[in-house]
């Protein structure tokens, strides 16, 4: 079982494993999984083809709350679905018309809604584009008639900032045929003479966006009229006006209409929804961590339940299990932790001369995650298990968030204990991603220099999951402008380093909402993983960029620039990284489909979805894949296939394409041997069919 060079890929599970080596003994060639053998196999063989347990990871891609670049137009109609015009709303759309607006907010407030609402109704939900935040405003070029929105200003561009540097970006602005608008937290300081595009931003009252959500709820079918005049009829009750009046920003008005919605699905009562709207705070959560202080049963299974949320109870438990001797070795007898009975309805002392007593079985699980304040969810089935999970959740929609945010931040240590027992427990599919995630959202109220360095070892490791885990987080991490300059500063220096396992950390970040929003800076990136002078291209490399080209080619924007990055690529030269992977990719194609059945990949692309969608880059491609004897044998093939099936040759126009190639033959040595063979076998079977 071997593969010639220059030959395509020889099956779907190839791609993400080393290259066959090539030495023989006892006519048994071994691989990275399971055997290949030569010659005859008498009797049964079993055959188990699979990524071991440990690289079967989540592969979920989140969608990017912040973009570099274009917005999905279903994006912004789904932030403004229940929009309500805050009170300076008019005062905005009158500043804007200078094309320029600087939207001054405090966290939270919902300023960026409105800055979406404001450009999308000039330019539609299809016109507005994010931007990075430079330091230099004045540098910055409108391309083309849009919306263009810089969310979180950095206090460096806002310093760079004048009358005289806003006067002439409005003027490039006005000759484009282009708006501006740009978000500045509160506190950070706008030169005086800006105060003409100022505007202050305050929130809707969050009543008003609750009572919005509900009744666009109610119109779109997922409450009944009934349903909806009742949830609206709690929401003016003395309990949720009280609760909204101490909370005023509008995301707690979202967070009263959903749970209104339940209330009317369920019946579950309004006293019920109160308690867990009210403990999801952090002031809950340090009452909470503060009353379980003494307890390393309760405090290791609140941080599980935090730290994975939505994984099994069986994980839970194996990871509090895990958790508790460390926690509990922090006690000391001068006024540390002090050692507890872990077990409920301790007996009273016993009768002289009878035998102790002892607990062996201590409290059943559903009675310790009642005593944390969580539950056990009802059972599903998903599609990457096939058996049935049943997950565990605290009561209120934000305390796990909560709980694990004070356990990381405010208590010495803490974090370091999770992470050695994150390192040390067995890996199950889907823990990258509940951990990635929480901690990421974690690490964005994190400060310091050493917030992301936490995140090194797991980045560093041989194992994918890890890699995962560090790529979740870091896709969490960049949704706050205030961090996207470090964790960009990070991957650059990442993708530079020598070891291998670094730079396939890079690659999955990029496979990820850090791709989707930056997709120009995440090619960029993967250039530079590729640019190692260490052939072979390691395959956890391949297969790492691999599913980062995928991720990006799931949305069209980007495909024009993947496209143009891999015609630089087979440009390389033959052996490195680069072209290697271009290789990879358009033998992928042209074969079956990139990448490969059964590897990593969001979206696969075949030869002729390149040649049907593209037919100029594809040109180019294909010219370049012909004169490479890297990549001859395969794409000639591929056209073939092509040209074979007449539901492919009619979709790809191949009739013109080809005639495109013959064109270019004279020029492109490559080209010309495909031509010529194609007329002489074409020129065969014309001959054998006449003489039949």
């Amino acid at each position: 079982m071997s593969a010639g060079t220059g030959t395509a890929p020889s099956g779907p599970d190839d791609e993400g494993r080393p290259e066959p080596g090539n030495s023989y003994r006892d006519n048994q060639q071994r691989l990275e999984q399971g055997l290949a053998f030569m010659g005859r196999v008498g009797g049964d063989v079993n055959v188990i083809i699979g990524a071991p347990p440990d690289e079967d990871v989540a592969e979920s891609i989140v969608k990017p709350l912040l973009r570099e670049g274009p917005y999905p137009a279903d994006d912004v109609h789904a932030r403004l679905r229940a929009f309500v015009e805050p009170p300076a709303y008019a005062q905005c759309r009158k500043v804007l018309d200078s094309h320029i607006l600087l939207l001054s907010a405090h966290t939270g407030t919902g300023a960026s809604t409105a800055a979406f609402a404001l450009l999308a109704d000039r330019y539609g939900a299809d016109g507005i584009t994010g931007l990075d935040s430079p330091d230099d405003l004045s540098r910055w070029r409108p391309k083309e008639g849009r919306g263009y929105l810089l969310q979180g200003l950095s206090p460096r561009a806002a310093a760079s900032l004048s009358e005289v540097v806003l006067t002439a970006l409005a003027a490039l602005l006005r000759r484009a045929g282009a708006h501006l608008v740009v978000t500045v937290r509160a506190d950070t300081a706008l030169p005086g003479d800006t105060a003409s595009w100022q505007v202050m931003h305050c929130p809707p009252s969050p009543d008003e966006v609750a009572t919005k959500h509900l009744n666009v709820m109610a119109a779109a079918g997922e409450l009944t009229p009934e349903q909806g005049a009742d949830a609206l009829g709690h929401l003016v009750s003395a309990d949720f006006t009280g609760y909204l009046h101490e909370r005023p920003l509008p995301r707690d008005g979202v967070e009263v209409a959903k749970a209104l919605r339940d209330l009317a699905l369920s019946g579950t009562p309004a006293a019920s929804v109160l308690v867990e709207l009210k403990a999801g705070g952090l002031s809950e959560a340090r009452r909470a961590l503060a009353d379980s202080s003494h307890r390393a049963d309760r405090l290791s299974l609140m941080a599980a339940i935090s730290l994975l949320p939505g994984q099994d109870r069986t994980v839970i438990e194996e990871f509090s299990a895990m958790l508790r001797p460390r926690i509990d070795e922090r006690g000391d007898p001068a006024g540390g932790m002090a050692r507890q009975p872990e077990h409920i309805g301790t007996p009273g002392p016993l009768p002289e001369g009878s035998h102790t007593r002892r607990d062996v079985l201590g409290p059943a699980f559903e009675d310790r995650l009642t005593a944390v304040g969580a539950h056990s969810l009802p059972l599903r089935f998903g599609t990457a298990q096939r058996y049935p999970v049943q997950p565990v959740a605290f009561s209120g929609r934000h305390r796990s968030e909560a709980l694990l945010r004070c356990l990381w931040l405010d208590y010495e240590g803490m974090a370091g204990l999770l992470w050695k027992t994150l390192d040390e427990v067995p890996h199950h599919s889907g823990i990258e991603l509940a951990a990635g995630q929480a901690i990421g959202k974690v690490l964005a109220h994190a400060t310091g220099p050493g917030t992301l360095r936490q995140l090194h070892f797991f980045a560093a490791s041989d194992k994918r999951w890890r890699r995962r885990l560090v790529a979740y987080a870091l896709g969490e991490m960049v949704q706050h402008p205030a961090l996207t300059g470090a964790v960009r500063d990070q991957l650059r220096q990442w993708s530079r380093a020598a070891p291998v396992p670094l730079r396939c950390t890079v690659a999955e970040t990029c496979a990820g909402s850090y791709g989707l929003a930056r997709p120009a800076r995440a090619l960029k990136l993967l250039d530079t993983v590729l640019d190692k002078p260490d052939p072979p291209l390691e395959p956890n490399l391949r297969s790492a960029v691999s599913f980062a080209l995928s991720t990006l080619l799931s949305e069209d924007a980007n495909h024009a620039l993947v496209f143009d990055r891999l015609r630089e690529w087979q440009g390389a030269d033959p052996g490195t990284p680069r072209h290697a992977l271009a290789v990879h990719v358009l033998a992928s194609m042209s074969s079956a489909a990139f990448p490969l059945p059964g590897a990593p990949g969001v979206r696969r692309v075949r030869l002729a979805d390149l040649l049907a969608d593209h037919p100029a880059r594809a040109f180019d491609l294909v010219v370049a894949a012909l004169d490479d004897p890297a990549t001859h044998e395969a794409t000639a093939t591929g056209l073939s296939l092509i040209e074979s099936d007449p539901d492919l040759r009619h979709r790809t126009d191949f009739p013109r394409f080809l005639a495109a190639l013959s064109g270019a033959a004279r020029s492109h040595r490559g080209v010309l041997r495909f031509v010529l063979r194609r007329h002489r076998v074409h020129t065969a079977s014309a001959a054998e069919g006449f003489a039949s």
